[in-house]
């Protein structure tokens, strides 16, 4: 693995698209942490509801996207994000990059104005889950809407163009943004603020919460260390980056 460039400087806004809550915390959520924690305007854009996650086929849906829409403004203020936390609210499992999709994201870009946008990667092989997908696709056609001034003229704002991409979850990583201890443990309880997904997605049991619940923020703090050896710190996350002018 090639690493042709690490630390952005801190910016002073950063918006992060995800597919569902907790993808932004699991993709970028240390960067976040420590670019908040130097006075950047963290917002987060989430384009689901969440509504399928849960393995539990008698579950009250309409309780389950209340319960995710709190956990996620828990963990945006885990991550220290004083900026806006956007919901779009579609059906969980169901998204697709329409143009619907593209110029509500690219609404948000023009209006928020990041330096650094970051986003799933579009372009990752053997992914299985399609909100994945259709997100990293969105954030990418959402950004090329934003930047040019002759699309979606009916949002009556400025066209804008952040100074960065950086996309989460990359199958070719070349970019890297380091982190100390702080962040990591800062991504961490982001994560762990989403107690709905402990079973499905944290492997965390009532059963035997305790070490199951230190397993995964063990593996956490694994992943961010393997990553931070890459470029020789101690923790990182890496991404893809991608020119914003092409």
């Amino acid at each position: 693995m090639i690493i042709a460039s690490r630390d952005l400087g801190v910016p002073a806004r950063a918006l992060a698209v995800g597919a569902h809550p907790d993808d932004v915390e699991f993709g970028a959520g240390a960067t976040l942490a420590r670019w908040a924690e130097a006075g950047a305007e963290v917002s987060l854009l989430v384009c689901t509801d969440g509504s399928k996650g849960t393995w539990d086929a008698d579950a009250d849906i309409a309780a389950l996207v209340a319960t995710r829409q709190e956990e996620q403004a828990e963990a945006a203020a885990a991550l220290g994000a004083t900026g806006e936390l956007v919901l779009l609210g579609r059906v969980d499992g169901d998204l697709v990059a329409d143009r619907e999709a593209v110029s509500d994201v690219a609404r948000a870009i023009r209006r928020l104005r990041p330096d650094v946008l970051l986003g799933h990667d579009p372009w990752r092989r053997h992914r299985l889950h399609p909100d994945h997908h259709a997100a990293g696709r969105i954030v990418v056609d959402a950004l090329v809407a934003a930047r040019d001034p002759h699309f979606f003229p009916e949002h009556g704002l400025p066209h804008h163009r952040p100074g960065a991409l950086l996309l989460f979850e990359a199958d070719v990583a070349g970019h890297a943004e380091t982190a100390d201890a702080r962040h990591v443990e800062s991504k961490i309880a982001a994560l762990e603020a989403h107690r709905s997904q402990y079973e499905s997605t944290m492997f965390v049991s009532a059963d035997d919460a305790g070490a199951e619940q230190e397993r995964f923020r063990r593996r956490i703090r694994d992943e961010l260390a393997t990553a931070g050896r890459v470029v020789g710190r101690g923790a990182a996350e890496l991404f893809a980056r991608l020119p914003t002018d092409r």
